[in-house]
């Protein structure tokens, strides 16, 4: 299967069709993602946004065919830019390093597809092969490391599978007078209610996080935070069961509204530094972000 170019700044994502009763690939895709509507469907097949293996346009009555590969172009309509802005603090032959702001999605998802990092940055740099080698939540700032080449991509990816990459995070919290630091959090996190929150539970541990007090205050503290491992929202459910959570968090410890969207309360969470030895030539290497809390 032939992968077609991106447009404007955002990737073809690729189905194969399953088996079915449909008789056209447009019932197949209607079928199969039912929160976008029909009618979105035969317009992308109407612009040429939906293709076959090789990269041809289908046609709406294209006729479906067991295992047939197609590529198809995710949209969000009127999705409107988000008025913050990324800014690139290195770049060379394998590497781009960023600091995203506040709100801005890594990678599309959900009703981000344009107004991503990865996506604005396709459309800066040209360079349709860029992939994050890591994540950070859409409510997160701060670093965040793209591979620029995929030859040496596998390399840098295991930095971070490996935990051969040193993260540090800063955090505005809650005082926890009483409390010695520095704090280890060694628990088990999995998925809770609603979907998009994470929980500690009872079991083997699989979130390890080190927590220091860097800077006491009256009503707030400032955290270094420091992940061994990425549990989604880590370290927003760490600090929230140590009492606590991150200032302005809409998820931790309870769910609050406006849930997500908030632009004048950012989450107090930011990505500050990344320190490792790079794995093509040995030498140490640091990044820190031009943010602050």
């Amino acid at each position: 299967m032939n992968h077609p170019p991106v447009r404007d700044g955002v990737a073809a994502s690729r189905y194969q069709l399953p088996p079915g009763p449909w008789a056209t690939v447009l019932d197949a895709l209607a079928a199969a993602f039912p929160t976008v509507d029909r009618a979105a469907w035969a317009s992308r097949f109407a612009r040429g946004r939906v293709l076959d293996a090789d990269g041809v346009a289908l046609a709406a009555d294209a006729p479906f065919r067991v295992g047939a590969g197609v590529h198809y172009y995710r949209e969000v309509a009127d999705e409107p830019r988000l008025p913050v802005e990324e800014r690139v603090l290195h770049h060379d032959a394998h590497l781009l390093v960023v600091d995203k702001p506040h709100f801005l999605p890594v990678v599309p998802g959900g009703g981000f597809v344009r107004e991503t990092l990865l996506a604005r940055l396709v459309r800066r740099t040209g360079n349709a092969g860029l992939a994050p080698l890591h994540r950070l939540d859409r409510l997160t700032a701060g670093l965040v490391l793209f591979s620029t080449d995929p030859a040496t991509r596998a390399a840098y990816q295991a930095l971070f599978r490996e935990r051969r990459i040193d993260k540090r995070y800063e955090a505005i919290a809650a005082p926890r007078p009483g409390m010695a630091f520095p704090q280890q959090r060694h628990t088990r996190i999995e998925r809770g209610e609603p979907f998009f929150r994470m929980r500690e539970v009872d079991g083997a541990p699989n979130a390890l996080t080190q927590i220091h007090v860097i800077e006491r205050g009256d009503a707030a503290w400032r955290y270094a935070l420091e992940p061994v491992t990425g549990r989604k929202h880590q370290l927003r459910v760490h600090m929230a069961a140590l009492g606590a959570p991150v200032a302005n968090d809409p998820l931790y410890p309870a769910l609050r509204e406006p849930a997500l969207d908030d632009l004048a309360r950012p989450l107090k969470l930011l990505a500050q530094s990344l320190a490792f030895a790079d794995p093509l030539d040995g030498r140490a290497r640091r990044f820190e972000t031009s943010l602050s809390l």
